[in-house]
Order: structure tokens, then C-alpha cells, then sequence
């Protein structure tokens, strides 16, 4: 099935039209989804901010990733959830712009990011953690992840400027 026909068949679906014709459910969802972005993003920055060694320098790695981490699982799921139930309410218009796939791009890029430092350098905090100097690597991840999470704000916030009103 073509990805038109597909978003075609959500936006007629009765949960899509739904999410269009109520007076309160964009708005809500889109309030959840800036607050759980306020959350992920806040706490996110901390990590790398300690990771580029500007910030908590006296604190282990391994201690911030284990505080921080349940709180940034929770808000990316919640944003996540969010997001695909703002993009239910009007898949053609949204797919149809060339910010929402920015974003989509940027948001994947973010996850690999996160995946590949958690499962090499984030596997092995006692190892660099007690250095003051940050390994290269991990300084990288954090300036990837601070500068992706910047793009995919930015495309979402022209997102909203770039589809019209349902």
C-alpha cells in the first residue's frame, strides 16, 4: 500500500476525524506534549551538559545517567504517544510538509545517537567516569544529541506553522 493511501485511510478513519472535529483534544495532546518535551529535553540537557564536563563535574556519570534516565523514558513516551496522536488528527497535512519529515529524520538520527552511546560508551561508565576528562566520543554524543534535539524542536515548531488550521 503507498504511503498516500495509507495516510489517506487514517485521516478517514473515525479516530482521526474525531481527533479533527473536537474542540479540546489538540490542544490537551498538544499541551501534554510540550510539557513531557519540557521534561525530556530538561533533564536530557543535564546528561549533556555533564557529558561535555560544563556541568555536575563532581558527580559520577553513571549516578546522573541512573537519576536521570527512569524520568527521560517516561517524558520521550509520553511524547511520543503525544505525537503520533497530533499526527492521527491530520496525517496528509503533516506528512505533506517538509518539516514534519525534517523532524522525523532528526528524531531517528536522536535515537541512533542514543543507542549507539548507550550501548558502547554508556556500557562502561566505571571505566572514564572518575576521569575529569570526558572521553571524545561521549563529548560528541552529547553535542549530536543537543544540537539534533534543536533541529527537531525547531521542525516542529515550523510544523505548525506550515499546516493549515483542520
Amino acid at each position: 500500500m503507498p504511503v498516500s493511501s495509507f495516510l489517506q485511510w487514517l485521516q478517514d478513519t473515525g479516530f482521526s476525524t474525531a481527533l479533527r472535529d473536537s474542540t479540546w483534544a489538540e490542544p490537551v495532546i498538544e499541551t501534554i506534549h510540550v510539557l513531557t518535551l519540557t521534561v525530556f529535553l530538561g533533564f536530557t540537557v543535564l546528561l549533556d551538559l555533564r557529558l561535555l564536563g560544563v556541568a555536575m563535574r563532581h558527580k559520577p556519570v553513571s549516578e546522573i545517567f541512573g537519576e536521570l534516565n527512569p524520568p527521560i523514558i517516561g517524558a520521550f513516551l509520553m511524547m511520543l504517544t503525544t505525537g503520533v496522536l497530533l499526527f492521527c488528527g491530520d496525517p496528509v497535512a503533516f506528512y505533506g510538509t517538509i518539516f514534519f519529515r525534517v523532524k522525523m529524520i532528526m528524531l531517528i538520527l536522536a535515537l541512533l545517537n542514543i543507542l549507539i552511546f548507550s550501548s558502547t560508551l554508556g556500557r562502561r561508565f566505571s571505566e572514564w567516569e572518575q576521569n575529569p576528562n570526558t572521553p571524545a566520543m561521549a563529548k560528541l554524543a552529547a553535542i549530536l544529541s543537543l544540537v539534533l534535539w534543536a533541529a527537531i524542536i525547531a521542525a516542529g515548531r515550523a510544523i505548525a506553522y506550515a499546516v493549515p488550521p483542520p
